[in-house]
């Protein structure tokens, strides 16, 4: 596919503006990159806090981790901060740093081509727009597409059918019969959210949750004051919350040959927790029978005392099929409902995923086929042979399970250390070496026999960790490992032409 023009519109176009797009947006300023544009689907600013609107949605590490290490905000009003609070502050990031012109809504890409002579990236809307750019940083992350439960009957059913991705704050749920599929971590929020309103709950369980206790509390004005106003507070506010994630799952989970305590302390307090608040009718079924950490586990002091409502029934028998008014199990039993949530989370580690829309590069290589040929993997998880002047902030091998904000700032440092060395450079073609992307992919394979995912008991947890091949492509290292490695990894990997 050929460009009318060597030169492109933009030096620079990032897919997506939640916050890796954000991200990679205020880095590029930062980095003296200027020329660039932000393409977004939805008619907001904040990826999954955008979409995901379901009742409870919070976040699920400490917010003093989850936020920008250059923007810490003291006005959280609790530790786990709510859905909405994170939806601000990405309106917040956008506005502070002046974004909202560089960002285009309502932008759709179904598809990008890798232009070889001109050396410039075609990227396709679903307005007909072909946008030109010289470099491409994909910043859609995996939580970006709802993957809806694949059950015989399901568009059958008469009442109201949502995702818990797309809540339908039209659905009035009081005083109705609701049915949840699922019970990860977006249901283990919204099932205590709404069992109070309901007049009857069913929660239909493949598989249970570690689920530990939540040290969450709200973050009184006194609080918010001293994080506000005493020097240093917030970044020890930070330091513990990053210590205590760094711990619970990155050292849990990456490094669990060399942590085996580590996990089985966490199995402990979950399994104390069970019994302390489930009734023991219920406890045996809520308890999981795989390894901590081989999904990811979660944090709550409202789910599991859930099941103990009289107006709540935890349902594990598997769904055989989905009638017009009700959800028939293979026992045969038939329970009725009025409206049926899919708690059933996001594609992940799927070819039409990573990105959602079709990528081709050197020679029109599928992006989707070389992983289906190749296993999923990516140079420090963000360049992929063949497939030159794109970059990925959620590449495979890139995320170690701690804060995505961690991750972002991350892969934006090696990103834009690239882009430097091509504009110092004069280069218009930059691609990663494929003895490169080799030398990394062995290395973290060679490492990630320490990983839960190959030291526990994972093969029960029906765990959206595992791909197809059945890898899991998280990088088994330290958090600052990955970010040492971001601003020292070595130039020459990349092959650089002009």
């Amino acid at each position: 596919m050929g460009s009318e023009s060597s030169e492109p519109a933009f030096e620079v176009v990032v897919i997506g503006a939640g916050f890796s797009g954000i991200g990679a947006a205020i880095k590029l300023d930062q980095a003296g990159l200027h020329n660039y544009v932000v393409l977004e689907e939805g008619d907001g600013v904040g990826g999954a806090w955008h979409w995901n609107t379901y009742p409870g949605i919070a976040v699920d590490i400490p917010s003093f981790s989850y936020q920008f290490s250059f923007e810490k905000r003291s006005d959280w009003s609790r530790v786990y901060a709510p859905g909405e609070e994170l939806k601000a502050y990405a309106e917040d990031c956008v506005g502070k740093y002046r974004l909202r012109e560089r960002i285009r809504l309502g932008t759709k890409v179904t598809g990008a081509d890798f232009d070889e002579q001109a050396h410039v990236w075609n990227i396709r809307t679903a307005g007909g727009e072909t946008v030109t750019a010289r470099f491409v940083i994909g910043a859609t992350g995996v939580f970006c597409q709802p993957k809806p439960p694949e059950i015989p009957g399901i568009e059958t059913f008469a009442g109201r059918t949502m995702h818990s991705a797309r809540w339908d704050h039209s659905v009035e749920l009081r005083g109705k019969r609701v049915g949840v599929i699922g019970t990860g971590a977006s249901a283990i929020q919204l099932i205590p959210a709404i069992a109070a309103k309901v007049e009857h709950l069913t929660v239909f369980q493949r598989t249970p949750i570690w689920c530990l206790p939540k040290p969450d509390r709200p973050l009184s004005p006194l609080v918010r004051g001293v994080l506000r106003r005493v020097p240093g507070a917030q970044l020890l506010a930070r330091w513990a919350s990053q210590v205590f994630v760094e711990t619970t799952f990155v050292l849990a989970g990456q490094f669990a040959g060399n942590f085996p305590g580590l996990g089985l302390k966490g199995e402990a307090a979950g399994r104390k927790h069970l019994l302390a608040v489930v009734d023991p009718d219920v406890r045996e079924k809520l308890t999981p029978k795989y390894s901590l950490g081989c999904k990811r586990p979660s944090f709550s002091n409202d789910y599991l005392p859930t099941f103990n409502r009289d107006n709540v029934q935890l349902e594990t028998t598997a769904i055989e099929e989905i009638t017009p008014t009700d959800i028939r199990t293979a026992d045969g039993v038939e329970h009725p409902l009025d409206v049926l949530v899919c708690a059933t989370g996001f594609k992940t580690f799927e070819t039409d995923n990573l990105p959602p829309f079709e990528v081709r590069g050197s020679a029109g290589v599928s992006l989707g086929e070389w992983w289906d040929r190749n296993r999923f993997q990516a140079y420090e998880g963000v360049s992929v042979p063949g497939f030159p002047n794109w970059f990925s902030i959620l590449g495979p091998y890139g995320f170690n399970g701690q804060s995505y904000f961690g991750l972002i700032e991350t892969q934006m440092r090696h990103i834009t250390r690239c882009l430097g060395h091509a504009r110092q450079s004069a280069s218009t073609r930059v691609e990663i070496r494929p003895e490169a992307n080799r030398r990394y992919f062995e290395s973290v394979l060679a490492r990630r026999h320490n990983q839960i995912f190959f030291q526990g008991s994972c093969e029960t947890a029906n765990s959206y960790y595992f791909d197809k091949h059945g890898d899991a492509p998280f990088r088994p290292s330290l958090t600052l490992e990955a970010a040492w490695r971001s601003a020292r990894y070595d130039l020459n990997d990349y092959a650089f032409a002009g």
